[in-house]
Formats: structure tokens, sequence, C-alpha cells
């Protein structure tokens, strides 16, 4: 577990980072997101004891990075943006290397041909670094942060230089690593976070700005409640009935063509009226052609939190 408690941190008069406080549980996996410089780097390098706070906690599975290093490290994997690699070893030197340096007591080479098999690495072992692709070189980096089986994984930009097949494989293997260790991915593409974490923290001007899943903040964040559905019905009849269900406020009709016409619903707050609007239309075999939400995607939730605009959250606080 990651637990961050009024964490400051201080250059000179700039607030890097401003008395922020947030959790990762065991198996569960946080997006970090911010813009360039709001503090993002700063907690990263704090969180691997790269760097002191001015203020605050940064307790690593139990341990303080500040007061006990050396065991809250011990719990850590990092990979950094840039994989710190020696480029002139080959990849069973480097794998064995960081083995000695981590002070592992597992097995070595079980241990080690179990990271190479899972990052997929097998086939560049005997390689050196040097010669290997941007994508081959960026899995070596995450096999180093395997290393030790740790319970904590750290990952920045992990997806770097990588082909959309290698990105998909690497972004299945994080949700895999999830079941089992706590991670932190920090990542500039909004889709993979998206798709890979289970709750988003986003820091701004040295500040968090949100801590939730993607799915809540996007609920949040939208003043809004609407559908827009397409029905293959009588546009008059479908719209009469559409207003009869309890939690609709408004219906408006967009378009109306040959095999279908387009409505705009707008239900209550916390209302769903997705399965009624399904059994009404059913019961007239009136046939849904499509349905979709009016939900921001993680790249507007970000935006709306980093770029200064008045956000409207439920309760119509701002």
């Amino acid at each position: 577990m990651i637990e961050v408690r009024n964490l400051s941190k201080h250059f000179g008069d700039k607030k890097a980072v401003d008395g922020i406080s947030f959790k990762a549980n065991d198996g569960e996996i946080l997006g970090f997101l911010g813009p360039n410089g709001a503090g993002k780097s700063t907690t990263m390098n704090i969180l691997t004891g790269y760097i002191s706070s001015t203020a605050g906690e940064a307790v690593i599975d139990g341990n303080d990075i500040l007061k006990n290093p050396v065991k809250a490290k011990a719990s850590i994997g990092y990979l950094p943006e840039q994989p710190p690699l020696y480029m002139d070893m080959t990849v069973k030197e480097y794998l064995n290397f960081i083995y000695d340096l981590k002070k592992c007591t597992m097995p070595r080479n079980t241990h080690i041909a179990d990271i190479c098999r899972l990052v997929k690495i097998e086939d560049v072992y005997k390689r050196v670094i040097k010669n290997l692709s941007k994508g081959y070189k960026q899995r070596v980096g995450l096999a180093q942060a395997l290393v030790g089986n740790p319970n904590v994984l750290i990952l920045d930009e992990p997806t770097v230089g990588l082909d959309p097949s290698q990105i998909i494989e690497i972004r299945t293997l994080i949700k895999k690593l999830g079941r089992n260790h706590t991670v932190i991915l920090s990542s500039h593409i909004l889709s993979e976070v998206q798709a890979v974490c289970d709750k988003i923290v986003v820091i701004n001007q040295g500040k968090i700005v949100a801590d939730d899943t993607a799915e809540h903040l996007s609920s949040s964040l939208s003043g809004e409640h609407k559908l827009s559905v397409k029905i293959d019905g009588p546009a008059k009849e479908v719209m009469e009935l559409i207003e009869t269900i309890q939690g609709v406020k408004s219906v408006t009709l967009v378009a109306e063509r040959e095999s279908y016409s387009e409505f705009t619903i707008e239900s209550e707050e916390d209302a769903d009226i997705r399965r009624e609007l399904f059994s009404r239309m059913a019961g007239r075999n009136w046939y849904i052609i499509e349905l979709k939400t009016s939900e921001l995607s993680l790249e507007d939730i970000f935006l709306r939190l980093t770029m200064g605009e008045k956000i409207k959250l439920k309760g119509g606080k701002e």
C-alpha cells in the first residue's frame, strides 16, 4: 500500500507540491496524472526516495520513505521514463547485476527466467542491450523493476516507444501485475490510464484536484444527464412514450430519418432510465439502433481539471 499524507516540497519560494494526500491500496492500479510543471514528477521522485520532502509523509508498504528508506525502497520496483540500463551489458548480465544490487534472496535462475517470460524478453536474453530496439529496452527496464517481486510498482510512461501490439501486451501485463501489487502508473496517454487504472489522481499546480474513478469523475464533472438515442419507430409516438418514463425531464427530437429518429433525453440527477427505456421500446417492437451517454471522456476530465475552468460538481458546487 502507498499512503501520502500532507506531502509538500518547496524549491526556494516555489511550492512544487503543496500539502497533497492520497492512497493506493493493495491490489490497486492508480493512475497519476498532471500537466507539465504540476508537481507529478516531484511527487514520484519523493515516493521513490530520490529526493526528500519539505513536510508530510510518504509511506510505502508501512515504511516511511524518509524515516526508514532502506525498508521502504526494498518494497518498490521503479521504472522511470528513461529506463536505467547499462548499454554495454547483455540482458542476462544486467538482470543478474540488478539481482545482486537489490540483494534478492529468491532462487536466482528461476526468478529471472520467470520475469523474462512475463515481459517476453527470452529471445534477447543474451544480446547486448544497446543493440536492442526501443521496445525491447523498455521491456528490460520493466524486468528490472520486477526483480525481487516488490509489493509496490511505480511505472512512469511504461509504454513509451512501443508499437501498438506491444502496448496492448504491456497494458495486459500491468493489469495482471495489479492483482498482486500496488501499482502507480504515470502516463500522458489518457486512454491508457482509463483502460488500465482502477482509480485516478490528478495533480495541478501542486495540489490534488481529483481522486476518484474515471466513471465517478465523469458523472461529477458533468452538469448534464443526457442520453442520445436512435430509435426505429414513429417519432411522435416514441417521444410521447419516453416522456412518461419516471425520471425523464425532457425529450428533444434531434433528427427524423427514413429508418430511425434521433432524440436527446435529459434525465433527473442519479436517475438511470436506460433499462426502462429498453423495456418500453421492446414492448412496442420499436428498435433502439444506438444509445450513447453524454459522460465526459478522460481527456475532457483532464482538460477541465487542469485548464482553470470552473467545474460544476454534483450538488451545484463549483
